[in-house]
C-alpha cells in the first residue's frame, strides 16, 4: 500500500502511548483471566436513567438531523451559565463551542493557538493524549518537568524559562489533575498566569475534573485578571456526569476565537448529534445535586484508600485533592513504574497505568482509577501494598 503520512505515523514519536498494560489486561480477560481494571477514568456507574430518557425522547422526537455545529443555542447557554457561576467570569454563548467530547475540544484548542512547527509546552505528569494532540494540530510538544518533592506542581520559574528558550504559543495545564489528584492552588496558577502573560502563551486549560474536588478549591485561571482573553478551557460531561460514551464536551474562551474555531469543526466533526446535546442541556439542568450524587463514590473511595495505604509504608500515596485516582508512589520496591505494573499484572492480574505513561517526571508511580465497588477496591489496594512489601524486601 501507499505509505503513511508523516503526520500519522509519528503522533507518538515512535515510542509508547502508555495504553500497553490496559490493552493486556483486556487481552487476558478475554481470554477468561480475572483481572481487577484500575486503569482508565471510566465511571463504574452507568449514565443516570433519566438523561438516557432524554437523549430518548430527542432522539425519537425527531433531533436526529445534522445539528448547527457550535451546538445547539440552549445548551451552549447552559454551558456558559454554568461557567459564570463556577468561575465568576462572565460568560456568553459565543463564549461557547460543543465539541464531540474533552479530547475534541483540546484538539481544536491546540489548533487555535499553533501554527505549524510551533511548540506547545505541557505540564508533568499529563494526560497520555497530550502528546498526541498536539502532534496531530501540528505543534511540537515540549513537557515542562515537575518535582513529586513539591507535589508536581509547576515551578514557574523554570517554566518562563522553557517557554522563553523554545519561543513557546501555548501551554496546557490540567488541574485538578490527572493522574496525580493536584489541585493547583491560587499561588500556583497566579504564576503561570505571569508566565502566560509574559511569554504572549495561550493558556489552554483542562478543567474536565473540576466537580471532584476532595481537598481544597478549584479556581480556572480563566478568572485571574487579564487571562480571559488568552485563555480557553476543556470541559466535558463525561466525568461530572458520566456521560463518556455520549462524547460530549466544549471549549470555552475568546468569542472571537471560538468563531473562527466554528470553521474547524465545520470541516472535521460536523457538530455533535442533536439528540446529545439535549441530553446533555438535561442534565446540565439538574444543577449540582447531579454532579455531587456522582461524584460522591470517588470521595467515600479516596477516603478508604487513605485509610488503607495509612497502615503501611512502602506505598506512598501523593496527596490526591481531587480527580477520580490514586498516585501511588512504588520507588521503595526498587521497580519502575512499568516495571512494577507489568509484574503486578502478570503476578496478582491488577492492572495499575505506569507511571511513565504520563512523562518522566512520574517515573517510579503508577496510576489507580477508583471506578471500582468499595470491597472490590479495597482488596485490591490491600494486594497491591502485599506486593509492593514483596518487591521492597527482595530489593
Amino acid at each position: 500500500m501507499p505509505s503513511l503520512s508523516s503526520r500519522i505515523s509519528s503522533l507518538n514519536a515512535g515510542g509508547s502511548d502508555g495504553w500497553g498494560i490496559f490493552y493486556k489486561a483486556r487481552a487476558l480477560k478475554a481470554q477468561g483471566a480475572a483481572v481487577i481494571e484500575l486503569t482508565i477514568g471510566e465511571p463504574d456507574a452507568r449514565t443516570d436513567p433519566a438523561i438516557l430518557d432524554a437523549l430518548s425522547a430527542s432522539a425519537r422526537g425527531g433531533h436526529t438531523g445534522y445539528a448547527v455545529v457550535p451546538g445547539i443555542p440552549a445548551l451552549r447557554d447552559a454551558i456558559a451559565a454554568r461557567l459564570t457561576r463556577r468561575t465568576g467570569v462572565p460568560t456568553t454563548r459565543d463564549n461557547v463551542l460543543v465539541t464531540p467530547g474533552g479530547q475534541s475540544a483540546l484538539f481544536a484548542a491546540h489548533m487555535a493557538a499553533c501554527d505549524p512547527g510551533q511548540t506547545a509546552l505541557m505540564v508533568e505528569p499529563y494526560y497520555v493524549t497530550y502528546p498526541g494532540t498536539i502532534r496531530t494540530a501540528g505543534a511540537r510538544p515540549v513537557a515542562v518537568p515537575t518535582d513529586p518533592a513539591r507535589g508536581f506542581l509547576p515551578d514557574p520559574v523554570p517554566l518562563a524559562r522553557i517557554a522563553a528558550q523554545t519561543g513557546a504559543a501555548s501551554l496546557l495545564v490540567n488541574t485538578p489533575n490527572n493522574p496525580t489528584g493536584a489541585v493547583y492552588p491560587a499561588a500556583t496558577l497566579a504564576g503561570i498566569a505571569e508566565v502566560a502573560q509574559a511569554q504572549d502563551l495561550w493558556l489552554i486549560s483542562d478543567e474536565v475534573y473540576d466537580t471532584q474536588i476532595w481537598q481544597g478549591q478549584h479556581l480556572s485561571p480563566r478568572a485571574l485578571p487579564g487571562m480571559a482573553e488568552r485563555t480557553l478551557v476543556v470541559g466535558s460531561l463525561s466525568k461530572s456526569h458520566a456521560m463518556t460514551g455520549s462524547r460530549i464536551g466544549w471549549l470555552a474562551g475568546p468569542a472571537e476565537a471560538l468563531a473562527a474555531l466554528v470553521d474547524l469543526a465545520t470541516n472535521t466533526t460536523y457538530g455533535v448529534p442533536g439528540y446529545i446535546q439535549d441530553a446533555a442541556l438535561f442534565a446540565l439542568t439538574q444543577g449540582p445535586d447531579l454532579e455531587q450524587r456522582i461524584a460522591a463514590p470517588f470521595r467515600r473511595r479516596r477516603d478508604l484508600a487513605r485509610q488503607i495505604l495509612g497502615a503501611q509504608h512502602v506505598v506512598r500515596l501523593m496527596p490526591s485533592d481531587g480527580a477520580m485516582y490514586l498516585f501511588l508512589d512504588i520507588r521503595a520496591t526498587g521497580l519502575s513504574g512499568e516495571g512494577f505494573a507489568e509484574a503486578l499484572l502478570d503476578s496478582q492480574r491488577i492492572a495499575v497505568m505506569p507511571g511513565e505513561s504520563f512523562g518522566p517526571s512520574a517515573a517510579g508511580f503508577v496510576r489507580v482509577a477508583l471506578t471500582l465497588p468499595d470491597d472490590l477496591l479495597a482488596e485490591a489496594l490491600q494486594r497491591i501494598c502485599s506486593f509492593a512489601a514483596g518487591r521492597a524486601q527482595a530489593a
